[in-house]
């Protein structure tokens, strides 16, 4: 399996500076990378996502994009990915999934999905019953206390390299929720693309213990973070900004614990119950 080209996370540009009472100086700022990367199965584009390209996780942000699509079970349904790179000779910018047996894969159905939830929007408990009809097992999410989440944010922010030279990146992280150590972290400027990274390698790495695992965020746990984690087994989110209502009610019906704006000293339970 090939992946694109390896391609900086961060690039430094001219900016003038401004504070007020001096005079403008001219100085070099670091800033994240932004890059759009087509994801294709079989040769046809089912999405079109700005990522942060890094090396290697083109290939972990469409296996995880399409792991929580339910198009994948395991990296063995995968035949080949192929990097696709402009005939310019710049950075490969479009992905494509060759799999094992694709005709077991309904692309209509994929594409049209695709398209409906990243142009209209999601809606409410229909959505809710749809991921629940994919996913019909109510979660046993692993045992967790407060000590190990309040130590998270630290752990993660030093985790963090790219987001501490731009400022400009979400990140996610897959922790043991017995010791709060963080096992896979990936930075991007998408919160998703970041879940699909984690989930990506996760998938790569053939790891079969993702129910006793939590999936802890840097911003807010959306619906689509929620869904993500319950489509790959996961029972426990935690994200250090507010989780939306739709993902607090989708934690409740399929059993997650969901814990929003985690910091060092407090944190709030929005479903679930911790030990």
């Amino acid at each position: 399996m090939s992946d694109s080209p390896r391609t900086s996370a961060e690039v430094i540009r001219p900016i003038e500076r401004r504070v007020a009472g001096t005079e403008p100086v001219q100085v070099s700022d670091t800033l994240a990378v932004e890059e759009p990367l087509e994801i294709r199965v079989e040769g046809r584009s089912v999405a079109l996502t700005m990522r942060t390209p890094g090396d290697g996780q083109d290939a972990e942000l469409a296996l995880g994009f399409l792991r929580t699509e339910g198009v994948l079970a395991s990296i063995d349904d995968v035949l080949d990915l192929d990097a696709c790179t402009p005939a310019d000779g710049g950075p490969g910018n479009i992905l494509d999934v060759r799999l094992r047996h694709p005709e077991r894969v309904d692309l209509d159905r994929l594409s049209r999905h695709v398209f409906t939830a990243s142009s209209c929007g999601l809606c409410g408990k229909a959505t809710i019953e749809s991921v629940r009809h994919r996913c019909p097992e109510r979660l046993t999410p692993p045992a967790v206390d407060s000590a190990t989440l309040l130590a998270l944010p630290a752990a993660l922010q030093a985790r963090q390299a790219t987001f501490q030279a731009t400022g400009g990146l979400h990140a996610a992280a897959l922790f043991d929720p017995k010791d709060g150590q963080l096992l896979v972290v990936r930075e991007d400027v998408g919160r998703h693309n970041a879940v699909d990274k984690v989930l990506g390698r996760a998938l790569l790495d053939r790891r079969g213990d993702l129910p006793s695992l939590g999936l802890l965020v840097s911003g807010r746990i959306a619906f689509e973070i929620a869904q993500k984690a319950l489509t790959a087994g996961i029972g426990l989110i935690a994200g250090v900004s507010a989780p939306t209502s739709l993902a607090v009610e989708l934690a409740h019906a399929s059993g997650q614990i969901l814990v929003g704006f985690l910091r060092p000293d407090r944190f709030n339970v929005y479903a679930g119950k911790l030990t």
